[in-house]
């Protein structure tokens, strides 16, 4: 269940940034599991995962339509998300880090360098199925570790803007050696960001989380007008 969760949401993510689900179209769930060829539950999940990406929206009635998506809506966002996370990572190297905190900071890193070592066997491919939900969770602990519920709380709020969210680092395999380049950079990124923690060196910390949220918001701008979606911009 949880692989054709994964393709489902990276198909209508696929989608949605190529422009064939145009901003504003209604989602009907008998017709895309047909297409998929999977049951209405993976699409059902799926639609709420996209939802919390800002690619969706709930509709009052039922069912989700597509959100209108622009570059600049996305670099706003991803720009807003890296200064609260520069905030939390000094909050974060401020005091002392909790065992189990650090532990689970360096579980994801060493996961990031097995992934972007087998990417190498997969014709440059990263398994994007267990990058974006490690990833999610280093950025999840880098919060929780500020412990400030109202930074939380603002970001949130910034997590559902469209592709603002660390779940929606990647488009979804659409450039395969691209993307690559950008999550070996993002992978190195998050190594130099615990390094700092270590250290206590908050000022460093926020720097490096502002400059990988900078990346992020580049990269995903790269990735779009690569992808010949100029009519976002």
């Amino acid at each position: 269940m949880a692989s054709q969760i994964h393709l489902v949401v990276n198909e209508l993510r696929r989608r949605i940034v190529a422009g064939e689900l145009a901003p504003g179209t209604r989602l009907v769930e008998l017709a895309l599991a047909a297409q998929l060829g999977v049951s209405r539950t993976p699409i059902r999940l799926a639609f709420e995962e996209l939802e919390k990406q800002g690619l969706l929206e709930r509709l009052s009635t039922r069912g989700f339509r597509v959100r209108e998506l622009t570059v600049d809506d996305i670099s706003d966002a991803i720009d807003v998300r890296g200064v609260l996370e520069g905030m939390a990572v000094r909050l974060a190297a401020e005091r002392p880090l909790a065992a189990e905190t650090l532990a689970q900071l360096q579980r994801c890193v060493a996961e990031g360098q097995a992934l972007i070592r087998d990417a190498a066997h997969n014709q440059d491919t990263v398994d994007l199925a267990r990058w974006i939900p490690m990833n999610a969770r280093f950025h999840a602990c880098l919060m929780a570790a500020a412990a400030n519920k109202a930074l939380v709380s603002a970001l949130t709020h910034v997590d559902k803007l469209p592709l603002a969210s660390a779940s929606a680092l990647s488009l979804g395999g659409a450039a395969p050696a691209l993307e690559l380049a950008f999550l070996q950079r993002a992978q190195q990124d998050h190594e130099d960001i615990v390094d700092a923690l270590q250290a206590h060196e908050g000022a460093r910390a926020e720097a490096l989380m502002r400059e990988h949220a900078r990346r992020s918001r580049d990269n995903k701008r790269e990735l779009l007008t690569g992808s010949r979606l100029h009519r976002l911009a």
